[in-house]
């Protein structure tokens, strides 16, 4: 005789609450160091993290938080603009006025676009100052320097994002901003209209027409812009951010002053104390360094770390709940702007790009070509290979390596504001080549212009400081330190200094009256 199958099915759905917790989590809440170890060794979230942290890792100044910041501010574009998705339309018919029902229609719509809008702006400066932490710690060397080439491509498609994102509300504002920056991108024209070959090569051209999907900004640029603005850059970024993380944590992990990072799997696991002598005995921990037992040597004594979870975690939620804090009171206190409806006929005067362009713009006003391709390119690549070519060993998390680099940065840092400051000062009281010499060739114009003096300079300045020093080190904070002097003085006068016709004005009371 059969039995009923009614009690056991009874009794499974009884205990189905617990079947479903166990089937997506394998742990209890954690009472351990151990079970917190191991918590964190099996969730797919938290396994990105190593199962304990260095206690000086935690310190506010080892890293001030800057990359969870910008993390944490890509995770709240993400959510603010799916919601701004619900109710805009990319048509250059139907843009303007759904940015403008979202403004003062929908419930809360223009809370969530300046949150959106004030993230953006916070992400793309988070990340340049993460960028500064990371070099002037030293936390770019071997083994990192692959994750600084992510770290640079994270930036590249951080500032993508801003940009495409500026067309979107379809206003004079966004229309003139993203025109700017097309003309930019078309700035190899300069130098194809001096050789009188842009009828047969015209590289600036397609460029422009690249980004644009045509040669104005249009219906199609819109399009191109929103798909790459909500699907395409936000996946790109994502990836490699999973990259970057992972080979944080590969690499060493969270940097901090006092060790020499090395690879997970060659020597040390999270990183080998600088004082630390050859034959000195080597320390040997099992399991998520909680069993002692025979393993590969570590280099660390647990006694110093602490578990991630819930110490590294619960700084991450704070720097989270920081990061969110300052987006809403800014966008409680500030609203992103909203202009009349685009209008081609109807030029911005000034025009500008976005904020984080326009010490490029800068440049592109000296010369369009260098401005535009050959300095960017020459400074991405600078950038680029610096731990390639600075191959001395230095202890992860130190500023400036020590006294002396705080030297070498103070004193590159008067130079460089010397260097910029001439370079805008000069052409604004005395004009440049064309002004003294009306017959000049263009190519001449072309090549030697303010911006790339001031881009040797800073070069040969940092050459200079490595002969001198005999460290590359030195060398690379001498360069590194030009490039934010130069890209902060120049954003500032592009931001607040030039005006219409971008002439050169003190304050903005002084404009001429239309």
């Amino acid at each position: 005789m059969r039995t009923s199958g009614l009690p056991a099915f009874a009794e499974n759905l009884r205990q189905l609450p617990a079947n479903l917790k166990a089937s997506f989590s394998r742990h209890d809440a954690p009472t351990s160091d151990r079970s917190r170890s191991q918590a964190v060794f099996s969730n797919l979230f938290l396994h990105i993290h190593s199962t304990r942290t260095h206690v000086n890792s935690l310190r506010l100044r080892a890293t001030f938080g800057l990359g969870v910041a910008a993390f944490s501010l890509f995770m709240i574009l993400v959510g603010t603009g799916i919601l701004l998705m619900v109710y805009y339309t990319p048509s250059t018919d139907l843009a303007y006025n759904s940015m403008k029902d979202i403004h003062y229609i929908v419930p809360t719509g223009r809370f969530i676009r300046n949150i959106h809008r004030w993230a953006a702006h916070l992400m793309v400066a988070t990340v340049l100052l993460h960028m500064c932490r990371i070099f002037y710690t030293a936390s770019y060397k071997a083994p990192r320097e692959f994750n600084w080439i992510l770290g640079m491509i994270l930036l590249v498609l951080t500032l993508a994002l801003s940009f495409t994102g500026y067309l979107l509300p379809w206003d004079q504002l966004a229309f003139w901003a993203i025109t700017i920056g097309a003309n930019i991108a078309a700035s190899p024209r300069e130098l194809t209209d001096a050789l009188g070959i842009t009828a047969y090569f015209d590289p600036g051209g397609m460029q422009k027409e690249l980004l644009l999907g045509a040669s104005t900004v249009g219906q199609d640029a819109l399009t191109r812009f929103y798909l790459l603005h909500v699907m395409v850059l936000p996946l790109a970024l994502s990836a490699v951010a999973g990259v970057h993380f992972w080979r944080i944590r590969k690499d060493g992990g969270l940097g901090r002053p006092g060790v020499t990072m090395t690879a997970a799997g060659k020597g040390a696991s999270v990183g080998v104390p600088a004082t630390m002598p050859e034959d000195a005995p080597r320390k040997t921990y099992g399991l998520m360094c909680v069993v002692r037992d025979r393993s590969e040597a570590t280099d660390q004594d647990p006694i110093d770390t602490v578990p991630s979870w819930p110490y590294l975690l619960r700084a991450e939620l704070l720097v989270f709940m920081v990061t969110m804090f300052a987006c809403v009171a800014l966008a409680l206190i500030s609203d992103a702007p909203l202009k009349e409806m685009a209008n081609p006929a109807v030029p911005e005067n000034p025009a500008k790009a976005p904020w984080y362009f326009l010490g490029l713009q800068e440049m592109v006003s000296y010369s369009a070509f260098m401005g535009g391709l050959i300095i960017p390119v020459v400074v991405i690549l600078g950038l680029g290979l610096i731990p390639y070519l600075d191959r001395e060993p230095e202890d992860a998390g130190v500023y400036f390596s020590g006294p002396r680099g705080r030297k070498v940065a103070l004193r590159t840092t008067v130079f460089a504001t010397i260097a910029a400051v001439l370079s805008v000062a000069i052409p604004v009281n005395y004009g440049w080549l064309r002004n003294w010499f009306p017959g000049i060739s263009q190519l001449v114009v072309i090549l030697i212009n303010p911006g790339s003096l001031l881009t040797a300079a800073y070069a040969a300045w940092s050459i200079l400081v490595l002969h001198r020093t005999g460290s590359t080190r030195l060398g690379a904070i001498a360069l590194f330190t030009c490039f934010v002097v130069g890209f902060v003085i120049l954003t500032y006068v592009g931001t607040s200094l030039r005006g219409p016709n971008w002439d050169f004005y003190w304050s903005q009371a002084d404009w001429p009256v239309h």
